[in-house]
């Protein structure tokens, strides 16, 4: 008989999100997860079957985080470039004010996974897709009430802000002047 945990899933997975967030899922070793999680090499692999399963379910969380992330800020109260413009600024000073600039595990995986594991679509797929909905959502909203162009294709322009957040996650990572980003999202916003 196996001894019984004395762990709670929901922090250990956390714990890997954030191992897996700051150093990327190639140069994250058993040996650093087991100290992130503070849970022996065996008992995560007897839990989540392999470090793969791990960041699936890593990946998972941070999906489920960015979401509720977006949703409260577009159902903020105002205008719909006011609500879009706070949820832009305020990835983009969070990530600038971190420690160590991280910037999104979703880009991150894209960029260092996405070329050579098609595996790792679904993953990426569920974390931009509820950001994108609800990105298309506000537009939408802002169309009905006439304080965004209404010939203007929601689920597109979504799109197009979806590319423009990714791209200033990864610039947040190396870029000192966060008025170069608050530019950035300014311009972007002039499509709307």
């Amino acid at each position: 008989m196996g001894r019984p945990r004395n762990f709670e899933t929901d922090a250990v997975v956390e714990s890997a999100m954030e191992c897996f967030w700051t150093n990327g899922y190639a140069n994250t070793s058993p040996a650093q997860l087991a100290e992130a999680t503070g849970i022996g090499k065996g008992s995560l692999y007897n839990t989540f079957g392999s470090k793969r399963e791990l960041f699936d379910q890593a990946m998972t969380r941070y999906a489920r985080r960015g979401a509720a992330v977006a949703e409260e800020a577009l159902n903020r109260p105002g205008g719909t470039r006011e609500c879009i413009r706070g949820f832009l600024r305020e990835l983009v000073d969070i990530d600038v004010a971190q420690p160590v600039r991280r910037g999104c595990l979703a880009v991150n995986t894209a960029v260092e996974m996405a070329g050579h594991d098609p595996s790792v679509a679904p993953a990426l797929h569920a974390a931009t897709e509820p950001i994108i909905t609800a990105l298309t959502a506000r537009i939408d909203q802002g169309r009905r009430d006439g304080d965004v162009r209404a010939d203007i294709d929601a689920r597109a322009q979504a799109e197009f802000l979806l590319n423009t957040i990714a791209g200033l996650r990864v610039m947040a990572r190396t870029t000192a002047d966060v008025a170069v980003l608050h530019r950035i999202i300014d311009t972007a916003l002039t499509t709307l």
